[in-house]
């Protein structure tokens, strides 16, 4: 599957100066990981976004935001967020992945 390299981009920007910063084909798309664990990605031409259990059910009430279903069932703590609400938010999405990716410890 193909992903939008133009979103990659700008979520690469914003994770430059990440400490443990690597990427790696996941899911169909890129996936931008801190110290081994996923943070966010592009699938497509959306975000996945890694918020975590506690911050589950908070990100799924947000406009333009679906659970992540990539193996046919929803992946607990991960949602996809769609093209709309990405142009709008890009900055606070892609810092939830990167919070949550950096409370767990390195692998």
């Amino acid at each position: 599957m193909a992903y939008n390299e133009t979103l990659v981009e700008k979520v690469r920007k914003l994770l430059q100066k990440s400490e443990g910063l690597s990427e790696k084909q996941m899911f169909g798309g890129l996936a931008f990981m801190l110290n081994g664990n996923m943070a966010c990605g592009v699938v497509g031409e959306e975000l996945m976004v890694r918020v975590g259990p506690e911050d589950y059910q908070t990100a799924l009430a947000e406009r333009y935001t679906r659970p992540m279903d990539y193996t046919g069932r929803p992946l607990k703590g991960m949602v996809y967020v769609e093209e709309d609400a990405v142009a709008e938010n890009l900055d606070n999405w892609v810092s939830r992945g990167a919070v949550f990716a950096g409370s767990l410890p390195p692998k």
